[in-house]
């Protein structure tokens, strides 16, 4: 194994899928590449919940325009560029794509010829995953790499 992608979105729990992949690939003498996608802009901006503020400790963008796919990639390899930082090793590259998720880290991982993807599993409502889905099941079911899933759901 000699390249680890390691799939990350907004949530907290993010650090540790991070944590945990720069492990995995260190443990292997593996390059590491950290990737975001990007999928639906207005997700972003909601007055409700956006999963760029909400990550707190990771993302002083400062001014940025979160209405725009150019400010979103901005922010998006900011926060990446931060958990680089955090992880300590100036080697790990970044990536920022567009599009579904799942079919972004599939693609993404082929393009870059990943060896292992890493990805979390949060814990979801039984309802969610069957009317939403789980980006980490539909990228088991489609993908013809390995797969390193770490577990983020909160424990009791």
């Amino acid at each position: 194994m000699k390249k680890v992608m390691i799939a990350m979105d907004y949530d907290p729990t993010a650090q540790i899928v991070a944590e945990t992949g720069f492990a995995l690939a260190k443990s292997m003498g593996a390059e590491v590449i950290l990737l975001h996608v990007i999928s639906d802009p207005t997700y972003y901006s909601s007055t409700e919940y956006s999963p760029i503020m909400g990550f707190t400790g990771y993302l002083d963008t400062g001014p940025v325009q979160f209405d725009s796919i150019d400010g979103l990639r901005k922010a998006s390899l900011h926060f990446l560029n931060k958990t680089k930082n955090h992880l300590g090793n100036q080697d790990i590259k970044t990536l920022v794509r567009e599009g579904e998720f799942a079919d972004s880290i599939i693609k993404a991982a082929k393009d870059h010829q990943a060896d292992v993807i890493v990805l979390g599993s949060h814990s979801r409502k039984w309802l969610e995953n069957i009317v939403m889905g789980s980006v980490t099941e539909k990228v088991l079911r489609h993908s013809t790499i390995p797969l390193f899933i770490v577990p983020t759901k909160k424990r009791s």
